[in-house]
């Protein structure tokens, strides 16, 4: 991956799917992501966003943080690290997950793949390596940061399957949520996994860089009659917050980035008890977490409905007590939801 050289995206790296994205910007809004530009928007934030409700949104997740991990001890060594029970998460699925440290406080959230046996990818929206490997002490594994050798897209909307399966791909009809799948495209492996942050049917793409732009080529002409666009981060957005969905620097602050006491949060602030798994003997935060849940937690995260038409972006969140106005809270995600017509937010 090279750095782009135009002015808009100077000292930035580009994706494999680059080229075909720029082709289709035509309001020049882009971002960082993790070193690489990433689109805010390519036409319009809100007709983009009726793609992934009404047709099929595409959206280049390549930038997102890949991890390898293999070897005799990669499931004992996952286990440790995260809060749920990775033996229950069979080779072919995927699981959303969260790891702490020792306090029981979230460093991030991401999903691991468990590829084959013995063989996992994590994801995640920070770049954990020297972390990763530290906890790694006593495992037999390997870790491999692979970021930059898989390319993958986010395929998301009522029509996926259809453009998939009019591309070729075969077997999808028996992919349940949160499964993945091996299929051959061009004489390479496509990993194909029905995973996605809009609530909608959706899947992920996920192969080899240097077949990317086929890729790219050959999903959309499959999608031409299922009204296909490429998309950026504003519609994402707006459909994860629709959905409930979490995301770090939002409804929470990774612990090892926290200046401020109280601005981190535990899985069980975050309405994550379902993934923290006590039965397991051993997990980084098990004993604060155990102990939280005894006590009970101090911040709850909620979603709320906003009445009339002002938004509610950095609101604080107040409740009356004999009378007077309490600051209880802040808004941490908020949008105007089509599908709900209101107001909506995430607040803590």
């Amino acid at each position: 991956m090279t750095t782009v050289r135009d002015p808009v995206h100077q000292g930035r790296l580009k994706t494999p799917f680059f080229p075909r994205v720029e082709q289709l910007d035509f309001v020049n809004q882009w971002h960082e992501w993790k070193g690489y530009s990433s689109p805010d928007a390519l036409y319009c934030g809100d007709l983009e966003y009726f793609a992934i409700r009404n047709g099929t949104g595409v959206f280049d997740i390549s930038p997102m943080t890949k991890y390898r991990i293999t070897g005799p001890d990669a499931l004992g060594y996952l286990n440790r690290l995260v809060t749920r029970d990775m033996a229950k998460i069979k080779a072919g699925r995927v699981a959303y997950a969260v790891w702490c440290d020792d306090q029981g406080q979230v460093i991030d959230d991401g999903t691991i793949f468990h590829l084959r046996e013995g063989e996992y990818r994590l994801c995640s929206q920070e770049r954990h390596f020297a972390w990763l490997q530290a906890a790694a002490t006593g495992f037999d594994v390997s870790i491999v940061h692979e970021t930059e050798q898989v390319a993958a897209l986010a395929v998301q909307g009522p029509t996926s399957f259809s453009i998939l399966n009019a591309m070729g791909v075969k077997g999808l009809d028996q992919l349940k949520p949160f499964g993945l799948m091996h299929v051959d495209f061009q004489g390479v492996e496509l990993m194909v996994s029905r995973t996605g942050f809009t609530a909608d049917l959706g899947y992920e793409l996920w192969i080899d860089p240097s077949k990317a732009l086929d890729l790219w080529d050959a999903l959309f002409k499959a999608g031409e009659l299922y009204k296909i666009r490429a998309i950026g981060t504003e519609a994402l957005e707006l459909a994860r917050i629709e959905a409930g969905y979490l995301a770090p620097y939002a409804e929470f602050l990774p612990v090892d980035e926290t200046v401020r006491t109280g601005r981190s949060r535990s899985p069980l602030e975050l309405g994550l008890e379902w993934l923290v798994d006590f039965k397991k003997p051993n997990f980084n935060g098990r004993r604060a977490l155990a102990e939280e849940k005894r006590r009970g937690s101090t911040w709850q995260l909620v979603k709320l409905d906003i009445a009339g038409n002002k938004p509610a972006h950095s609101s604080y969140i107040y409740a009356k007590e004999k009378g007077k106005k309490k600051e209880i809270g802040f808004i941490t995600s908020a949008a105007w939801a089509p599908v709900c017509k209101q107001n909506i937010a995430l607040g803590t």
